[in-house]
């Protein structure tokens, strides 16, 4: 078999990126590995949910209210495992759990990290075969090392994260992840069984001709919002248009479609959830960071979501990510209905 040296698997990848830093331990390296594992785990059981009796309902609801989905539970199981028994994290917070798990024993103790989640984003889509994903992102301890993590490890704001990232499970695999150096996506070749880098140095284009919106709660928006979008719906060749609706509902789907080809996604509070519907710690932040450092925006109509200080595990926020220069005439919009 004639193997490819010019194709680097996200394992190789996580040791290149060591090179340039001597003095790492390669923990996070490590951690990342550990998410890679778990999600090639998943992806097995989403390709075959339609054989096994994996599809439907649990029969429960998360601390957030919401149906909870057998392959939810698998794929949380499969996060937390996998983070539990490496070496690099010192405990979770998963958005279907109502607390945080602490991984209390001597090697954990003295890891740097911890790791929040969302370990099946969009599964209200399960049974009907439309693309879902993981999100997640990574933390450096603020609490003493040697002893268990606490709470105030993951309630840091969002600009504090080292690192974030999503797997997308479509028609192909793929695993996105940022650091302060950039964001870079893995697909995965099912021969091999790797991750291999597809998409280096991923920059989100400044202008796209994409809008991710639900049309359905259009009348519950704030003036600003309904404006912005009426202004979409209208943009012709000679202002920058037309533009395209697309949403999937799959909030990873959407905004990776948007960082790859430019756009805006948002999901703004309304009258009956003012504070929105989106989890602050287990999807905006992560999506927040990977944006950023594509070079796109992302803010909560008022302030940068990197910025928000959380207050509890579970929070909710308004959200607006995507293109830069589509975030600025967003919150033009915005600014003037104030």
């Amino acid at each position: 078999m004639n193997i490819n040296r010019n194709i680097l698997t996200l394992d190789e990848f996580t040791i290149q990126q060591l090179r340039d830093f001597p003095a790492a331990t390669g923990e996070l390296s490590s951690l990342l590995r550990d998410l890679g594992l778990a999600s090639k785990r998943v992806n097995v059981e989403v390709n075959k949910a339609g054989l096994v009796d994996i599809l439907g309902d649990f029969g429960t609801t998360n601390v957030q209210g919401e149906e909870v989905k057998k392959l939810d539970v698998y794929a949380n199981n499969q996060f937390m495992g996998a983070l539990k028994h490496g070496i690099s994290c010192a405990g979770i917070g998963s958005e279907e759990l109502d607390d945080i798990v602490i991984f209390d024993d001597p090697v954990s103790n003295n890891s740097k990290y911890v790791c929040l989640f969302d370990p099946l984003d969009g599964s209200s889509n399960i049974d009907v075969n439309v693309s879902i994903g993981t999100i997640f992102s990574v933390y450096r301890r603020v609490s003493e090392l040697g002893k268990p993590c606490t709470k105030e490890d993951f309630l840091q704001p969002g600009n504090k994260q080292v690192a974030a990232g999503y797997v997308i499970y479509g028609s192909s695999t793929m695993f996105v992840y940022a650091t302060k150096r950039g964001v870079n996506g893995f697909t995965l070749d099912p021969q091999i069984g790797e991750f291999c880098l597809s998409h280096p140095d991923i920059k989100c284009p400044a202008k796209g001709k994409i809008y991710s919106v639900n049309h359905g709660n259009f009348f519950q928006y704030e003036q600003g919002v309904k404006e912005y979008i009426t202004a979409c719906q209208k943009k012709t060749k000679a202002d920058g248009g037309p533009y395209t609706q697309r949403y999937i509902g799959s909030m990873v789907s959407d905004v990776h479609r948007n960082l790859i080809k430019g756009g805006i996604f948002t999901y703004p509070g309304t009258t009956d959830k003012p504070k929105g519907k989106l989890r602050l710690l287990y999807e905006c932040n992560p999506f927040a960071f990977i944006i950023e450092k594509a070079g796109g925006k992302a803010t909560n109509g008022k302030q940068r979501i990197l910025d928000i200080q959380p207050t509890e595990l579970h929070q909710r926020t308004p959200f607006f990510i995507g293109s830069s220069s589509m975030m600025d005439e967003l919150e033009t919009y915005l600014a003037a209905n104030k």
